[in-house]
């Protein structure tokens, strides 16, 4: 498996169901030469490396460790893929493995202090409109509030922040890796959004903290 590199990451989630499933098949299937196993191998990581990478980093704030726990999720997800079941997405089965790895990276190295990673690692905000030196000033001023209090809030506050506005994923998606009840997901999340909107309303007045 090659090494992740995060500063090199541009490739977002784009292959549909299908051919995830495809994908998935040929790398359970014994029958498919070495070679074409490990094609569907490389390409089933590409798919979904960025996301785990970024969801891990999330939890454990330290690049190394997320690179090193998104190597790990898929070294295990590997090795139980034939025990998947398609009761849920391979993206949420997925998730799940990097989100229990990256809690138990947490207990073992204690590593909650070290949660200092830069606001672009997780919450990059890209636009495509030209924008004034001013405004970028006051963009990375909100973002950096942001993070700074998106890292104090408690782990289960801002997994959910994550996996629902970095991941875009569905409440009952978000259930489903997390193990708990979609209204204890949408409890969470207000929580946490209060809390965010508190955060950048000290900012230059502003209203809210556009999480909806």
């Amino acid at each position: 498996m090659k090494i992740f590199n995060s500063s090199s990451v541009n490739f977002s989630e784009r292959m549909n169901v299908s051919e995830s499933s495809r994908l998935i098949s040929e790398c359970i299937a014994g029958n498919h030469a070495a070679a074409g196993n490990h094609a569907a191998i490389e390409m089933l990581i590409r798919q979904y490396e960025t996301g785990v990478f970024r969801l891990a980093l999330s939890i454990v704030g330290d690049e190394a460790d997320a690179n090193e726990i998104t190597q790990e999720t898929f070294i295990a997800a590997l090795k139980s893929l034939r025990s998947y079941q398609e009761r849920k997405t391979f993206k949420a089965w997925l998730y799940t493995i990097a989100l229990n790895l990256s809690r138990s990276h947490l207990r073992k190295r204690k590593v909650i202090e070290r949660l200092k990673t830069t606001i672009g690692g997780i919450l990059r905000v890209e636009t495509q409109n030209q924008v004034t030196p001013e405004d970028r000033v006051i963009q990375t001023e909100k973002e950096t509030i942001l993070w700074n209090e998106l890292s104090k809030l408690d782990e289960r506050y801002r997994t959910v922040v994550v996996l629902r506005y970095l991941h875009e994923l569905p409440i009952s998606e978000i259930a489903e890796i997390m193990g708990i009840s979609e209204g204890t997901i949408h409890s969470r999340l207000h929580t946490a959004r209060e809390r965010l909107r508190d955060a950048l309303h000290s900012l230059h007045g502003e209203q809210n903290a556009n999480l909806t």
